[in-house]
């Protein structure tokens, strides 16, 4: 079996898990002076990315996959989300550690699927991360990744471009996400 179609019922036990009233998550955001001091020397593709850093971008599927193309050379985690999920608010102070925490060696690119902007924008005032993401309101860059069935999904690629694994759901915790990342993308 691929593992880029998840078994239905895996998938559908892992949104279950996540709860649609998923319990009130907390800002993990670090500091500024953390980010600059965690991401000093960054290569200029993870730069660019962190110049970037709450950024909603538009350009659908043509901009995200350019985007994913200047990425070649970098292990990229993919996280899909949507201000009114809330398994996506649960996990997303998992998202903002990660980031930091493997800034320099992962690229991390957001898809905000079916939201609307200014609800999208706030979100990410409450919980900003430091990386962009990508407006996706009719889904066709999730579906261009085969990602449209769940809220939130992640998907990891190699430092090829190769899809790698699809993680259907939110991540119970931040060492959870953690322990994906490092299993499929700094193997």
């Amino acid at each position: 079996m691929s593992l880029r179609i998840p078994c239905l019922a895996s998938a559908l036990l892992a949104v279950a898990l996540a709860g649609c009233g998923a319990g009130q998550a907390h800002n993990a955001a670090a500091s500024q002076g953390q980010v600059s001091a965690a991401f000093k020397g960054s290569p200029p593709a993870l730069a660019s990315l962190h110049a970037q850093a709450d950024q909603l971008l538009d350009g659908g599927s043509i901009a995200f996959h350019a985007r994913l193309h200047s990425l070649r050379g970098l292990p990229v985690v993919v996280n899909k989300w949507a201000s009114w999920c809330g398994p996506c608010k649960s996990e997303f102070p998992a998202f903002q550690r990660a980031a930091v925490t493997f800034g320099r060696r992962v690229a991390f690119v957001g898809i905000d699927g079916r939201d609307q902007n200014q609800a999208a924008a706030s979100f990410l005032r409450s919980f900003p991360v430091t990386y962009p993401s990508y407006v996706d309101p009719q889904e066709d860059i999730a579906r261009s990744i085969q990602a449209a069935t769940f809220f939130p999904v992640t998907v990891y690629y190699d430092r090829h471009g190769k899809f790698l694994y699809e993680h259907a759901g939110a991540y119970p915790s931040a060492s959870a996400l953690e322990q994906d990342i490092r299993r499929y993308v700094l193997r």
